[in-house]
This record gives C-alpha cells, structure tokens and sequence, in this order.
C-alpha cells in the first residue's frame, strides 16, 4: 500500500508534464476505493457486526470524536476559522482500513482482543465517512457561516425549499440527510 502511495506522488508531476486529464483518472481511483471497502464489507457477518456494537460506537465513536474535537481545538489558536478546524480535525480523525486491515492480518491479530478492537474503530471511521462526505461541503459554502451567525428570520430568503433553484447550505443538508434515510430505508 505505501508502494502504492509513494508510486503515486513520483508518477504526479510526469502526469501533469504530459497533459493527462487527471479528473478522468480519478474515477478508476474513486472504483479501487469502492472496491476495497466492498472487500472490508465482505468480511463482515452481521452476526458479528451485531456482537461488535458496543466496541463499534464506544471505540468506534470514542476515537473520531475526541480526535476531531482535539485537532479542531488545536487548530483554532492558530486562526482557522471553526468550519475549517472542523473539516481538518474529521480528516486527522480517519485513518487507512487497508493498511492497518493488512498489517493485522500479516500478524495474525485479527483474532485477537486488540485486532478486533482496532477492527471496530476502523469499521466506525468507514462508516462515519459517508455523513462526513455529506458535512464538509456545507462548511465550505459561505451561506452557512453567515447563517449560523444570524439567527433565524434574520434573512428575506424564508425557509421554503427548492431543488432546482439552486438551494443553500442548509437545504443541501435536508436533501443530503433524505436521500441517506432513503437509501437505508430501502436497502432495510
């Protein structure tokens, strides 16, 4: 995997050298990701999902939320505004599942206490990556800091809803929020 990583950094700039659309190469990196946690998945029994819970939210949970709340407080004292810390503080809180899945397993840990807790916590991160996915873009958009510094009925935009009239921060979010219900809904 690091092979793969310091490949990647060394062949980038060749790529940028020879015009490569990097985008369109983008799309086969985004299937191997899909791939890879559809592997992860694979190993999984519900049975076992199931007896992992308490581990999976405790550690799980426990780990992406004090890393996020500890970068982000680090990084506020040194001027990032709270989206922003917030946004940095979620990245340092994942770590790579095929790293550490290949090293357990290479050692032989996966059976053990500690391997099926390291398990759980990186089940959690891949889990909490999709709301996470759903949460950085409202940060980025201007509409939500201003928003969230008003309070409501400050503005003349009302709350009423459209999704063709391109929406804001908050309405992405609703939408965002539905169509994940949905999915879960459904695939239940």
């Amino acid at each position: 995997m690091l092979g793969y990583l310091i490949v990647g950094i060394l062949i980038s700039p060749i790529l940028a050298l020879l015009n490569v659309d990097v985008i369109s190469i983008q799309h086969f990196v985004e299937f191997g990701v899909v791939m890879m946690l559809f592997l992860v998945g694979l190993e999984l029994e519900p049975k076992l999902l199931w007896d992992m819970r308490a581990k999976l939210l405790g550690l799980g949970g426990g780990q992406v939320w004090i890393t996020t709340v500890l970068v982000m407080a680090a990084g506020m004292p040194f001027g990032l505004g709270w989206t922003v810390a917030l946004a940095v503080g979620l990245v340092f809180a994942l770590s790579s599942t095929a790293i550490v899945l290949q090293t357990l397993n290479e050692k032989g840990l996966m059976k053990s206490d500690g391997g099926q807790s390291s398990f759980s916590v990186l089940l959690f991160q891949d889990i909490a990556v999709i709301p996470m996915l759903a949460l950085v873009p409202l940060l980025a958009l201007p509409e939500l800091v201003e928003a969230m510094s008003h309070g409501p009925g400050d503005d003349d935009h009302g709350l009423g809803m459209s999704l063709v009239s391109g929406p804001v921060g908050w309405e992405i979010g609703r939408v965002t929020l539905a169509a994940i219900s949905g999915g879960v809904l459904v695939g239940w």
